[in-house]
């Protein structure tokens, strides 16, 4: 498995070059960068990795909450489709081959079943978009109080029909209302990419590696038992002190994950 961080992980005052310098003098192998509507930031941050001698294996979606698909207004569901299709068509400028997507959300004004009907209308079409790209959709698990279990999931992306919709799975999300080992092995080949933070039950609260409660043990089994090979990528705030020092941190935690604790 590859070793990966997101660039809101990394140090937020140094300038793009050194970001993805300190990921690779880390030893993390690519960096997931947020999406952007500029070409010219993509081309950008295409060649800071480079000099680097990292990758950019994915991008985040920024617009889904802001924009979700599940909006029960037509405008707001256009404008994160376009987001995302813009993100999909150009994802090749900087290597990328997933983009991160949260399919919608569920809240007073959405009902379940309004966003399952609208969301998996919206990404079929996406689907589309991702297919001549050759750019994975990734459905991550958040929480959206949508999609709770693996089951339903797996039946959420069958529906959509397309190869080149998956599933995104945030091992420290689905803490709180599942055992993510369990749902690793439902999802099966359907994962393909991973994030990780740690999460720390009694507080309800996200916290950085091998500080919570993940069972790091069995995520790891569980990931082998599927086959999965691609990248396992750090999604956490830098400190606020030393900032630097998480990402070697991170590193370091990664390591003993990938390697069994």
């Amino acid at each position: 498995m590859k070793k990966g961080i997101c660039i809101g992980s990394l140090p937020r005052d140094w300038a793009v070059e050194d970001k993805f310098k300190l990921a690779k003098e880390a030893g993390f192998d690519g960096v997931e960068i947020m999406s952007t509507t500029s070409e010219e930031e993509l081309q950008q941050l295409k060649a800071a990795a480079d000099a680097a001698g990292v990758e950019i294996p994915s991008i985040m979606g920024g617009v889904h909450w802001k924009w979700p698909l599940s909006s029960p207004d037509p405008e707001v569901r256009r404008q994160c489709a376009e987001a995302v299709a813009f993100a999909l068509e150009t994802a090749h400028l900087v290597g990328a081959d997933t983009v991160l997507l949260v399919p919608g959300v569920v809240n007073e004004g959405t009902t379940y079943e309004e966003a399952w009907e609208r969301s998996l209308a919206e990404i079929k079409e996406l689907a589309k978009v991702a297919e001549r790209s050759k750019v994975y959709l990734g459905i991550e698990n958040v929480w959206n109080k949508f999609l709770l279990s693996p089951r339903e999931f797996c039946q959420f992306l069958d529906e959509i029909g397309s190869e080149y919709v998956q599933a995104y799975f945030d091992c420290g999300n689905i803490l709180i209302y599942g055992y993510p080992q369990h749902w690793i092995r439902t999802l099966g080949s359907r994962i393909k990419k991973v994030h990780v933070k740690d999460f720390v039950l009694a507080k309800r609260d996200f916290t950085y590696l091998l500080h919570g409660d993940v069972p790091w043990r069995e995520v790891r089994q569980a990931l082998l038992d599927i086959g999965y090979q691609d990248y396992v990528t750090v999604e956490l705030p830098p400190y606020p002190q030393c900032p630097e020092q998480m990402v070697y941190d991170s590193s370091v935690q990664l390591d003993r994950i990938l390697q069994g604790v």
